[in-house]
């Protein structure tokens, strides 16, 4: 019987090989976006000393989102991922969409970042 690779598996592959060619430094981390069914998610990451610098989560309480895995939620995101970025003195960051298509909530979230100050 044939066996089907998962759509998650496909874009783990996907997300190590944009990763081989693609690293944040302290002078410029990198914007790593993840997205569930539910849920999306920003990091700022200095890979060189393996530190998340910001982050935000549709999962926050504190952004009152009734739900977390729509367009709107990620421009909220990308947003608030911005602000905290500027509050920590980070203007500008490498795009890192994860392994997914740049389309959609992932599109959504950068142009909202793009919109909030941060440069990439």
């Amino acid at each position: 019987m044939i066996s089907k690779v998962s759509r998650n598996d496909m874009r783990k592959e996907r997300h190590s090989r944009i990763r081989e060619n693609l690293a944040g430094t302290s002078n410029r981390p990198r914007l790593n976006v993840f997205r569930s069914n539910a849920n999306i998610t920003a990091q700022i990451i200095d890979d060189e000393k393996g530190v998340t610098l910001v982050s935000a989560s549709s999962l926050e309480k504190e952004l009152n989102l009734k739900n977390g895995g729509n367009v709107e939620a990620a421009k909220i995101i990308g947003a608030e991922i911005a602000k905290r970025a500027n509050k920590a003195n980070i203007k500008e960051v490498v795009f890192d969409r994860g392994g997914y298509l740049y389309h959609g909530r992932v599109k959504a979230l950068a142009e909202a970042a793009r919109e909030n100050g941060l440069e990439f």
